[in-house]
């Protein structure tokens, strides 16, 4: 009935025109946008149209009609109380002066007070029914934002993430989120409703009285905004400092007690405390200013609105005595004006929330129109069935322009055979299995498998073909029967022992009191690395992919716990093609070919007899480690 079932919108951004913009400039656009103004940061709401208004979910849409129809019944039946209420104490006056039966005079009055209590209650009950009607469409465009800028983060490139803190991305995914439901409740469900109150009120005067009162409710609610967003603003700078104050002075309390014993060696203590109270003193300057600022604007809107009510009160005086209204009219008018200023008492909250809240949405959208550096060519064909034949022809790389990673790198790595990459640190081993998952494309040259240029393969059928055992093995925090099938999620319970087994770590996971329900830790920090680097193995044995990179897999670890995971490793490339970039030398004196790598360049290639022959780079890195 509600739709909740249909499929998320697709995210609606420029990436599909190929017109977005790139990652670089993403921090600047970020800085930027922070002192726009609030008429401008209105229009990034047009974009949650797609959320709110999905194609082809007409329940949905019937959902937002009514929740507007709702509203504007609502606040019709609001306004409409205190008339009713007038006519009560109308029907007191006028009864007790004709000194009618004082029965009949008390059915009256309870009548008109009962259906005024009746008339607010109504208005509760459709204020409430809105929610029941529009919560699951605003849930539901939630969802969908979180998700759609969820899956977009993952198709950003590694340069990108690399680059960015990852907790500092999903702050911007979860404010902006948050930032949908806090505008909807204010702008759609308390600002815009008052402001229609406002309208309705106006128009209930005019007809109902004369011109004179519904000028004064507008001039004075008008007033009363624009005197709000104006000293709001005014007082954004006072907040802003006060805020940086109190974030420098709990930087320095934190550093020093952090640093509690260096304090101590250097008998700093009194250094650390005066440091830390010429931070509070800047922060009491800055609240004071705040503080003194924000009663300045609580005086200029009591003096706005209790200005209202005195020109209200007086017109109504003065409409009274000429006989043109009643004290129930007066009444009336009171309580309209009443029931207008009550939600304007946190518009400045309200402002500087719904500020906060348009630029936290902005940042958001801005992530989320980042173009992915790498993309599938159009009719791009999948990597199904590979023999593994891998072959770089003339592949240059660089990260930046003026610095170059590969220069004209060429090697061929036959189907099933094993590759060794090894070189001094920075020579650019990494960058090759990069290259290979296709996280970067390369500058020059091509890179194929099975004759394939890789570029001509979608990247998540490439990826599947390839298999990773990294030197940092990262788990996710969860059983270990989960991180092995990671792999393979579909994969049946004989699978994944099966894959422990080669891998070398079923025994040690069924010693666990829970086996495989045994639950790693944040970052597979309850296991060792040993016992990492097995599940990783695993997780690649259950993947069962054509082509398997062993990116310095058994560096980080001990002589002792490298003997044991190798033979995992051994039974690993058997019959793979396999990249292995190593550290330790003595890991690939059985490989295929080597390749001998030094500032992007190959130096030297050949079996590990053959390069020591030569006596040269890598047999001077043998005596190193040899001698070590």
């Amino acid at each position: 009935m509600n739709g909740m079932s249909k499929a998320l919108p697709e995210n609606h951004s420029a990436e599909t025109d190929g017109s977005a913009p790139s990652p670089i400039g993403f921090d600047q656009r970020i800085e930027a946008m922070k002192e726009r103004p609030i008429g401008e940061q209105l229009k990034s709401l047009l974009r949650l149209k797609p959320y709110l208004w999905p194609d082809g979910n007409w329940a949905f849409k019937f959902r937002s009609v009514l929740a507007i129809l709702l509203t504007i019944a609502g606040k019709f039946v609001l306004v409409g109380a205190p008339f009713v209420f007038g006519y009560a104490v109308d029907a007191v006056s006028e009864s007790k002066s004709a000194g009618d039966d004082w029965t009949a005079i008390w059915v009256g009055v309870i009548g008109f007070i009962l259906g005024y209590g009746a008339l607010r209650l109504f208005s509760v009950m459709l204020t409430e029914g809105r929610e029941y009607i529009f919560a699951p469409v605003a849930q539901f465009a939630q969802r969908s934002i979180a998700t759609g800028t969820f899956k977009h983060m993952h198709r950003l490139s590694l340069r990108f993430h690399l680059e960015k803190r990852t907790g500092g991305l999903t702050r911007i995914m979860e404010r902006g989120v948050r930032a949908i439901d806090f505008l909807f409740r204010f702008l759609l469900f308390n600002i815009g409703p008052t402001l229609l109150e406002l309208t309705i009120a106006a128009i209930a005067f005019w007809l109902a009285y004369n011109g004179g009162f519904a000028i004064i409710a507008v001039v004075v609610v008008t007033g009363y905004i624009i005197f709000t967003i104006l000293t709001t603003e005014w007082r954004l700078k006072f907040r802003r400092e006060m805020n940086k104050r109190d974030t420098e002075a709990a930087g320095k309390a934190v550093d020093s007690l952090l640093n509690y014993e260096t304090v101590k060696y250097f008998s700093a203590e009194p250094f650390e405390i005066n440091r830390y109270d010429k931070a509070m003193e800047g922060y009491q300057e800055a609240a004071i200013r705040s503080r003194t600022s924000l009663a300045t604007v609580n005086i200029g809107q009591s003096l706005i609105m209790n200005g209202g009510l005195v020109a209200i009160i007086s017109l109504a005086a003065y409409n009274i005595i000429s006989g043109d209204m009643s004290i129930g009219d007066m009444t009336a008018v009171m309580l309209v004006m009443t029931q207008l200023y009550r939600p304007l008492n946190i518009l400045g909250f309200a402002y500087r929330e719904i500020k906060q809240a348009l630029t936290d949405l902005e940042k958001m959208f801005i992530l989320m129109d980042l173009k992915p550096e790498i993309n599938d060519k159009n009719g791009a064909r999948l990597a199904k069935d590979l023999k593994g034949h891998i072959e770089f022809d003339h592949v240059n790389f660089h990260y930046d322009e003026d610095r170059k990673i590969l220069d004209d790198i060429s090697f061929e790595m036959p189907s099933g055979k094993t590759l060794a990459v090894v070189g001094p640190t920075g020579a650019g081993k990494s960058t090759l299995s990069r290259i290979l998952f296709r996280f970067y494309d390369i500058s020059a040259g091509q890179v194929k498998i099975d004759g394939v240029d890789i570029r001509d393969f979608t990247q998540d059928s490439l990826r599947q073909a390839i298999g990773i055992v990294p030197q940092d093995t990262v788990l996710f925090n969860d059983t270990i029967g989960y991180n092995i099938a990671y792999a393979y999620p579909e994969a049946s319970q004989v699978d994944i022992e099966r894959a422990a087994k080669d891998a070398q770590i079923h025994d040690f996971i069924m010693s666990l009191p829970k086996g495989y329900e045994t639950v790693v830790g944040e970052r597979g920090l309850k296991l060792s690395g040993g016992e990492k680097q097995r599940v990783a193995i695993a997780r690649t044995l259950l993947k069962d992919p054509a082509i398997l990179i062993l990116d310095e897999a058994t560096s980080a670890l001990d002589s002792a716990t490298e003997r044991e995971i190798q033979t995992a490793l051994d039974r690993a490339t058997t019959g793979r093609t396999t990249l292995v970039i190593a550290h330790r030398l003595s890991t690939i004196v059985k490989a295929d070919n080597i390749l001998v790598m030094e500032n992007g360049k190959i130096k030297e290639q050949g079996t590990h007899p053959a390069l020591l022959s030569k006596n040269g780079l890598y047999a001077a890195l043998w005596a190193q480690q040899e001698d070590a």
